[in-house]
């Protein structure tokens, strides 16, 4: 078994979960840190007996593959850093905050041949990897409609909002990416909804804090989002399939907060997720086993750069759909971008 080096870009909370979830893996002989905030990475080095490097540069020329979780706003300018030095990458969402930007970088990735994958966990889930397994291999027959759920338990710091993008780039965006990705065909139509129900923050900030989303796929399934800042009872987040032969739910198990009225029914449990780390943390832990095969060449990427504009243009669909209160076709959100996006040149 060949052992490699990884790096951490950034060692924030998801950067640290990553750090701490990457020294499990038996692949993985060496683990370098990074953060462009002095001591951050020292400090988490110390707590994980691992090795903590002052600047970019030097974590790059050491290293087999980096995980970059750095402040949005440097994803596209480490994302060039890491192809140019030819070190493969996971980049947390999103690799850029805008269309044209994205377009851009994505040009670059592929053009480098370096392999890129995008931070979206779902992806990485065993139970949505699973669903999307039987989706592929035909079990389910013909996909009829999806339901998602995406509850947080408790709103975001308020603080945070400003910059969050707005709950269908914050929240909703793994949704976004996670549904079109199962059923593996493309939304030609978007229709969304929100109200201001939790706290006036939101209004204060030009977003919303619960939202309705349809998406209406080329074959005339459907799926139907919600997506919420408030559940009393914990965080939850269901996919649910119907199919022409069957229908199937992730994310529902004895922790999901949902009571039935039924007398025999699941009820909610007194350990409901707290939050997306817990409900996800398989999915986290997998991500990492994931991409160091990435990196040794033992598995395709599951989650490339030009499959997160997607989802990028969906958001901004959303949000054009809600502000005009009609339905809009992503095509037209993407031409509005006035960039091409070019042909698939992706080493795979």
């Amino acid at each position: 078994m060949n052992l490699m080096r990884i790096g951490v870009a950034g060692v924030g909370r998801i950067g640290a979960m990553h750090a701490r979830n990457l020294t499990s893996l038996e692949t993985v002989d060496e683990l370098v840190l990074f953060d462009p905030l002095p001591g951050r990475a020292d400090a988490l080095a110390r707590e994980l007996g691992v090795e903590a490097v002052g600047d970019p540069e030097t974590l790059l020329g050491t290293v087999d593959g980096v995980v970059v979780a750095t402040p949005t706003d440097t994803h596209p300018q480490m994302v060039r850093r890491t192809v140019a030095a030819g070190v493969p990458t996971l980049c947390e969402k999103p690799i850029a905050s805008d269309i044209a930007a994205m377009i851009a970088l994505i040009a670059d990735v592929e053009a480098s041949g370096v392999p890129v994958l995008v931070g979206f966990q779902r992806r990485f889930d065993p139970a949505v990897v699973e669903l999307k397994r039987r989706l592929d291999a035909g079990e389910m027959g013909t996909p009829y409609l999806v339901r998602a759920v995406g509850q947080d338990a408790a709103p975001p710091d308020l603080g945070y909002l400003p910059a969050s993008g707005g709950i269908f780039r914050d929240l909703l965006i793994h949704d976004l990416d996670a549904v079109p990705w199962l059923l593996g065909e493309p939304v030609v139509e978007v229709f969304a909804s929100g109200s201001v129900l939790v706290d006036e923050a939101f209004a204060k900030a030009d977003d919303v804090d619960n939202a309705v989303v349809v998406l209406r796929f080329a074959s005339g399934a459907h799926a139907v989002l919600t997506g919420g800042r408030h559940d009393p009872a914990g965080y939850d987040h269901r996919i649910e399939v119907l199919g022409s032969t069957q229908s199937l739910a992730v994310g529902l198990d004895p922790r999901t907060p949902l009571t039935s009225l039924e007398a025999d029914g699941p009820q909610a449990g007194l350990d409901a997720y707290p939050g997306f780390p817990e409900r996800f943390a398989l999915a986290y832990g997998n991500e990492m086993r994931v991409f160091v095969e990435v990196v040794a060449g033992r598995m395709a990427n599951p989650s490339p750069v030009r499959d997160s504009l997607a989802s990028l243009v969906l958001a901004d669909a959303c949000e054009r759909s809600r502000r005009e209160g009609r339905p809009i076709e992503p095509a037209a959100v993407l031409a509005a971008a006035g960039a091409a996006v070019p042909p698939t040149t992706e080493v795979a």
